[in-house]
């Protein structure tokens, strides 16, 4: 599928980063000019989150303002008050009465404390700022916002990883129907182009080596779970300005889970804290098994595209790094 764009092609969709690079960490927001309605759906065995109540469908109230993604794990939750604050200085949110509203603001955190200053990590300010940041006329790709401090490939332990990043990707539909995907890939597994097949990033042979032994071979082969190999998850966004409602949303985010199976090996594994938003904030009509399908291809380019546009920081290096000397 050839259509490459970014989640922002999707009408109405903002995003903004704000990156630490001296700490390496940093957060990304993705805000919505209209009423959006959202699910979730969560593979990953270690996931740290906030305010994803709204999103299952056991909710009576299914509607969201933004969702942010954001490192520091547990820690970084913390930013989402600062999206919360954004948004409520702007009336956005559920009115609730008494002159006030309370905005729903999911987020989901990567384990990035292993890389750069752990110490330091995502804030309310951080989570204010990247609100200011955000966008609907795009945004830098790699090593930016989320996907600052995000890695991958930790069977062997921090020092044998690759740099992770945040990719993006969107296709428009022959109906008008547009559909993008915005994923931070800081796996626990390798990441595999599909074209070639080969690994493009992942778990390196040793601390200084440009050599991919393969995750799954290593397992295979006996090599035994890190401590720092329970430190990782792929985050992805998908929206479409169709019109679905939470039943469709929900197989639209199951389907985008294949996006993530078919370019990391392996996906969802106990070490991971992997899951999917899906997001309708259009009223077009559409198809929720076409806009699946779609789906899918597109968290497997933004993973690619994540990996390919990340760059080296604190000693780990990137795919550019290691294909420059090969």
């Amino acid at each position: 599928m050839i259509d490459m764009g970014l989640l922002t092609d999707v009408p109405g969709v903002m995003v903004g980063h704000v990156s630490n690079y001296e700490d390496i960490t940093g957060c990304t927001v993705i805000l919505f000019e209209n009423s959006a309605e959202g699910v979730v759906d969560l593979r990953g065995g270690g996931t740290s989150t906030r305010q994803l109540d709204p999103l299952f469908s056991s909710h009576s109230y299914g509607s969201i303002n933004g969702i942010l993604l954001t490192g520091g794990s547990a820690y970084g939750l913390d930013a989402a008050g600062g999206v919360m604050r954004y948004l409520e200085e702007r009336g956005i949110g559920l009115k609730v009465g008494y002159g006030m509203v309370v905005p729903s603001v999911p987020t989901a955190v990567i384990f990035d404390l292993g890389i750069g200053n752990g110490k330091r990590r995502p804030d309310s300010d951080m989570g204010y700022r990247a609100c200011l940041n955000a966008s609907t006329l795009g945004f830098e790709e790699g090593s930016v916002g989320v996907g600052t401090g995000a890695t991958v490939g930790k069977l062997l332990g921090i020092k044998n990883a690759t740099k992770g990043g945040v990719g993006s990707a969107s296709y428009t539909l022959s109906d008008g129907v547009v559909v993008g995907a915005l994923v931070v890939v800081n796996a626990f597994g390798d990441v595999v182009d599909p074209e070639s097949g080969r690994i493009i990033a992942g778990v390196r042979d040793s601390s200084g080596g440009r050599d991919f032994p393969g995750s799954v071979n290593l397992l295979k082969q006996g090599v035994k779970w890190q401590v720092e190999s329970f430190q990782n998850t792929t985050l992805a966004v998908i929206c479409t300005n169709a019109k679905l409602n939470r039943s469709e949303l929900k197989r639209v985010s199951k389907m985008g889970q294949t996006g993530i199976a078919r370019v990391i090996l392996p996906a969802h594994t106990v070490a991971d804290g992997d899951l999917v938003f899906a997001v309708s904030c259009g009223e077009l009509a559409g198809d929720p098994n076409v806009i699946g399908v779609v789906a899918a291809e597109l968290v497997s380019e933004a993973i690619v595209r994540a990996v390919k546009k990340a760059r080296g920081l604190g000693g780990i290096p990137s795919w550019s790094d290691i294909e420059g000397y090969l």
